[in-house]
């Protein structure tokens, strides 16, 4: 994908890239390109997150996906033979704690997908969200090398779409996983699910005894880039469930993703709350100590700052972690310090 806001934050969002839980169950599914979730033989179809149906004369059992994709099919027990990153698998937040052996990595870097090593694995499908800001799946979008695209010759391409709610992206690949053949009702998945439902309960609990007003951002040597909550499904969540997210009034027309402040404008919105990337969080805090304005954001001069898993959450399970962390961050800050 474009470089979503935490991943060109670790890299000083420069103005290039805008142009360019519970643990899963490591013991989930066999070997990469078995066929251990007893698919049935075909013919088999999906509805992509572009709206396109995507129909196979059988189901597909050799499956390559980008990381997080692969994160949600492996909590059914689907495991793939393929995984291509937008970073080292080590640090890949979604891919922590899952038995990765046998699996075939093709790349830890946005943009740059091995396709040669890729055709070797005889893949019958690509696995990759839509972005459809973008109107290209992870790894196909402006700014990736050429020959990385290649490998859309190489089998179709599906996955669920970003939109508007993280829940969209975890049923997606619940339906996609079902439809492959696994035992969703059984799986590693259906026991995230239930721990999800009673984090976000416990959640929404919580923000009816507070008054919180939240940004999300993230912060670079020259700009202070606010998060625009359209296109952050997990701000959205948060919202809807009862966390104020606050929405920048000027996002850029180029990349909508966020709204570029000076840091002499930093103040421009007074949160209760400040939200940094979970991902990068220690760069983040080295980053604003070297900003004078950073303090005359309230919440700054408070330290109310909490962790935003911004941009890469895909799991019930995932998710259920995050929403359990922000509630604890959360229930020992002030509510009043924001406009």
């Amino acid at each position: 994908m474009i470089r979503r806001l935490a991943l060109v934050a670790a890299t000083s969002l420069t103005l290039a890239l805008s142009a360019c839980a519970s643990d899963v169950d490591d013991s989930a599914g066999d070997r990469p390109g078995s066929d251990a979730s007893g698919a049935p033989a075909g013919p088999w179809s999906f509805t992509d997150g572009s709206g396109e149906v995507v129909k196979l004369d059988k189901t597909p059992t050799r499956i390559i996906a980008h990381a997080a994709e692969a994160a949600a099919l492996m909590s059914y027990g689907i495991t793939p033979v393929g995984i291509y990153g937008d970073e080292s698998v080590k640090t890949d937040p979604n891919l922590q704690g899952l038995d990765l052996s046998g699996i075939t990595i093709l790349g830890e870097e946005w943009g740059a997908i091995d396709v040669a090593k890729a055709s070797t694995l005889s893949p019958d499908l690509i696995v990759a969200d839509w972005w459809p800001a973008e109107k290209a799946h992870s790894g196909f979008e402006d700014g990736v090398k050429a020959k990385s695209k290649k490998l859309a010759d190489l089998a179709p391409v599906v996955g669920a779409s970003q939109g508007d709610s993280i829940l969209d992206l975890a049923e997606g690949y619940e339906k996609l996983a079902k439809s492959l053949g696994a035992d969703v009702e059984s799986s590693q998945g259906a026991k995230d699910k239930a721990a999800f439902e009673k984090a976000r309960d416990a959640f929404v609990a919580a923000m009816k005894e507070k008054d919180f007003t939240a940004l999300a951002v993230s912060p670079a040597s020259d700009l202070l880039y606010v998060a625009n909550p359209e296109f952050a499904p997990e701000l959205q969540d948060f919202d809807r469930w009862g966390l104020d997210i606050i929405e920048p009034d000027s996002p850029d027309k180029g990349f909508p993703y966020w709204e570029n402040l000076s840091w002499e404008n930093a103040d421009k919105y007074q949160p209760d709350v400040l939200m940094f990337d979970n991902r990068s969080m220690a760069a983040d805090r080295k980053t604003v100590k070297s900003q004078p304005t950073w303090t005359s954001i309230r919440a700054a001069k408070a330290g109310q700052i909490v962790e935003w898993p911004g941009f890469w959450l895909h799991t019930y399970g995932h998710f259920a972690t995050a929403l359990d962390k922000l509630r604890g961050e959360l229930s020992g800050l002030d509510d009043s310090i924001g406009d």
